[in-house]
């Protein structure tokens, strides 16, 4: 599931764009300047980050700078109210992948961020496989044993990041931070609740191990 870090210090138009990009199935973190922008993507480990150029405490490019030398590996698409052909060379050539310049079309916002996603380093590969499990991340198709199984979106993320985990211990925790956002009450029984449904959907023999005190594996 893809996961996207939200950086603007309009707290309105922050919490426009993570609704939307969040309706659009991904997961999203939001902070609201560039200090906290840095720690931030390196706690979540984000896939892309929508960043303002024109931040408090650390200016967008500052960020940009900032990310590069601590090799974070996120795709990154700057925003900008100055939409100068010199601006948009100069965000480019800091590092940022893409620029788009305020006011903007959130449909383009969206289409943009969804086609850095695809080229983020940890989106590869997109086809997994696991026993007789399928999962093609790319078109959100999951097969099993040649059946295919239709998944709500969490559904998806939590069997998605139990693959790529290939075989290891997954905590509650790591699932609650991969799957869900800043906003899930950390007590939540999300979880537990959507693995219950998950392994529903999955039938028998059931593919999920759950290691008590530590997680949950796939077999």
């Amino acid at each position: 599931m893809l996961r996207v870090l939200v950086v603007e210090d309009d707290t309105i138009l922050a919490e426009l764009i993570a609704a939307g990009i969040r309706e659009n199935g991904m997961v999203v973190d939001v902070v609201n300047d560039g200090v906290a922008a840095v720690s931030r993507a390196a706690e979540v480990l984000p896939d892309v980050i929508v960043l303002d150029r024109d931040l408090p405490l650390l200016h967008g490019d500052d960020v940009t700078r900032a990310l590069i030398r601590q090799q974070c590996p996120a795709r990154i698409l700057m925003l900008t109210a100055a939409a100068s052909l010199d601006n948009r060379v100069e965000g480019l050539m800091l590092g940022a992948d893409d620029y788009l310049p305020k006011p903007f079309a959130f449909t383009e916002l969206i289409a943009r961020v969804t086609a850095l996603g695809r080229r983020a380093p940890d989106r590869v590969p997109t086809v997994l496989r696991r026993g007789d499990l399928h999962v093609d991340v790319g078109r959100h198709q999951v097969q099993r044993g040649g059946r295919a199984i239709t998944l709500t979106r969490k559904e998806f993320g939590v069997l998605t990041e139990l693959m790529r985990a290939e075989g290891e211990v997954l905590s509650a925790e790591h699932l609650l931070t991969r799957v869900w956002d800043e906003h899930t009450d950390p007590f939540t029984t999300a979880v537990r609740t959507t693995l219950k449904t998950l392994r529903q959907k999955l039938g028998t023999p059931d593919p999920i191990q759950t290691v008590v005190g530590r997680g949950y594996r796939l077999l």
